[in-house]
């Protein structure tokens, strides 16, 4: 069984259609890769699996459960972690403070714990600071742990929304255009930083991205997707000698 399986999923705003007959299966530990022109609806996708948007028609399954009409935090909670195109942190929080947040959602000390301070609170809380730490140093940033995150440059700050990502302990991570206003540097240590994400937490990895460069070195299959559709499906050879993505796609975007 797939671990992520969208079946026929077709969306409509108002009475533009966005998406339609997506499908797509992920399995444990795979790195699959989503490309096409701006405005070819992936972000709308992403949108469509995390519950931001419900889809008109078609499922969503996550190990075999429906998750279509669930909210957004019910699905992030059931294993879909992600990032977003245009970067969502928490004003006026550290960085430490955006991974602690985010990682309240695997305490269970409850409302007792909370009030009364129990033994099991402060167990918890110390080992959730800790494997917090772990996470920062993982991608480079401990040392910026106690700054407010709006002071930080643009590269970091992509860096700490990935790990506030990962700090929920996805099963699948979303990644939407990771990469976006990096510098070539900045994007092959975040090339790196992914490969160690998937080596180190042996996450499935689903991700939007334009730089091509990134997208076939490191995606085991690739979607190439056109006003809504996709027009092609397989390896990264496969889809980089395919004659209709080149004409729709690779034609008019250099690989880096």
């Amino acid at each position: 069984m797939a671990l992520l399986e969208v079946d026929r999923m077709t969306h409509y705003f108002g009475g533009l259609r966005a998406v339609h007959n997506y499908n797509l299966q992920i399995e444990p530990g795979q790195i699959r890769g989503l490309i096409g022109p701006n405005g070819a609806g992936k972000t709308t996708i992403f949108n469509l699996i995390t519950g931001i948007h419900r889809p008109t028609e078609g499922t969503v399954r996550l190990e075999g459960r429906n998750v279509v009409g669930l909210q957004p935090y019910q699905i992030a909670s059931r294993g879909i972690g992600r990032t977003f195109q245009n970067l969502l942190l928490w004003r006026h929080l550290t960085v430490l403070e955006h991974i602690m947040m985010a990682r309240y959602s695997r305490l269970t000390y409850g409302l007792i714990g909370a009030f009364f301070g129990t033994a099991k609170r402060h167990r918890e809380e110390e080992e959730s600071e800790q494997k917090a730490h772990q996470l920062l140093e993982l991608f480079n940033i401990g040392h910026l742990a106690h700054q407010n995150v709006l002071n930080l440059p643009y590269g970091d700050q992509r860096r700490v929304e990935m790990a506030r990502a990962l700090s929920m302990e996805p099963k699948i991570l979303f990644l939407d255009e990771p990469t976006a206003g990096m510098n070539p540097e900045e994007l092959i240590q975040m090339m790196d930083i992914i490969r160690q994400v998937h080596q180190t937490f042996g996450v499935a990895i689903f991700l939007i991205e334009h730089r091509l460069k990134l997208v076939m070195e490191l995606c085991e299959a690739i979607q190439t997707l056109v006003f809504g559709e996709v027009i092609a499906e397989g390896s990264p050879d496969e889809i980089q000698n395919n004659p209709e993505v080149i004409d729709a796609y690779l034609g008019k975007e250099a690989i880096e």
